[in-house]
């Protein structure tokens, strides 16, 4: 999805769906503009329907409206798309029945605590230290979130709605299952500052399971939705003879666990592992493990 891409009917219908939230919470064109980091006179044209919103924008909307971008795009959170929907524990949550304030200022506390967490980790960061970070006081911060406990399941949630909406924003108009499955990868890797974030969170989320069964259910359907993101796409290279067949569920296996492995290599800056050589040694597995015809392994923009 460009920017400079013409409107369509369904380019129509998304900038509808904005035009909507914006009214529900009493933005201002200028301010949300802001808010989501978009010069106002392309945000004034994609809302009149004369530019398609980007797949970085669409997920700043996403995040800062508290809806998803497979609302944005399909008009319900569950529409059927190219990467699993959380379910479960890890399900996307409705933006509360409360003024845009009270949304906001939860929000703010989220934000806040999710980058602590990730940046000093759980165990390190106190109510204060987010008072502190977002400007708010310490009973605000537990009219939101009572316990602290809660606030790193949120901050896991968080995760799970981020890769979420930067899936659906990024996948839907790639058909080819294996460009899909590298551009799914791509989308993982520990590269940027928002991802080495993430995947902050899950390490943390990953210990905190090991010895806390009362999270367990959360992690478990947290994860199941990664797991099902890739499983569903090597399933769609199988039925279409790209991929090998009657391997799909061992191969989704092995795939999620080599990049758990990697990712927490590279997050610990293990010598040897970084970003590239991770990518390198997926593609590689792909190429030999994957792909009905390996010597047949035709290369794609992502690469």
């Amino acid at each position: 999805m460009t920017a400079t891409s013409p409107a369509t009917p369904a380019g129509d219908a998304v900038a509808s769906r904005v035009r909507e939230l914006l009214e529900r919470d009493g933005w201002t064109q200028r301010r949300f503009a802001a808010a989501i980091g978009l010069d106002e006179t392309k945000l004034s044209k994609s809302l009149a329907g004369r530019r398609r919103f980007a797949a970085d924008e669409l997920v700043a909307i996403a995040d800062v409206t508290g809806e998803t971008v497979n609302r944005l795009l399909h008009g319900r959170d569950d529409a059927r798309i190219h990467t699993a929907v959380p379910g479960g524990a890890a399900a996307h949550r409705d933006a509360p029945a409360a003024p845009r304030g009270a949304r906001e200022t939860r929000r703010r506390i989220l934000d806040a605590a999710w980058c602590l967490i990730t940046d000093h980790g759980y165990h390190r960061v106190r109510t204060a230290d987010v008072a502190r970070a977002c400007g708010t006081s310490p009973a605000t911060i537990h009219y939101h979130f009572p316990t602290r406990s809660e606030l790193l399941d949120e901050a896991l949630r968080h995760n799970v709605k981020l890769a979420f909406d930067r899936q659906v924003a990024a996948l839907g108009e790639v058909p080819d299952p294996h460009a899909r499955l590298l551009r799914l990868i791509d989308l993982q890797l520990p590269s940027s500052e928002l991802l080495r974030r993430e995947w902050s969170i899950w390490i943390q989320v990953w210990a905190e399971s090991a010895i806390d069964p009362a999270r367990r259910e959360l992690y478990w359907d947290s994860y199941d939705r990664w797991y099902r993101s890739v499983l569903m796409t090597l399933q769609d290279g199988a039925d279409t003879g790209v991929f090998v067949a009657g391997r799909t569920e061992p191969l989704a296996r092995q795939l999620t666990a080599m990049i758990d492995g990697l990712g927490i290599q590279v997050m610990a800056r293990t010598p040897g592992a970084a970003r590239d050589q991770m990518r390198a040694v997926l593609h590689d597995f792909i190429d030999r493990a994957v792909l009905a015809d390996p010597g047949n392994t035709h290369r794609t923009e992502t690469e």
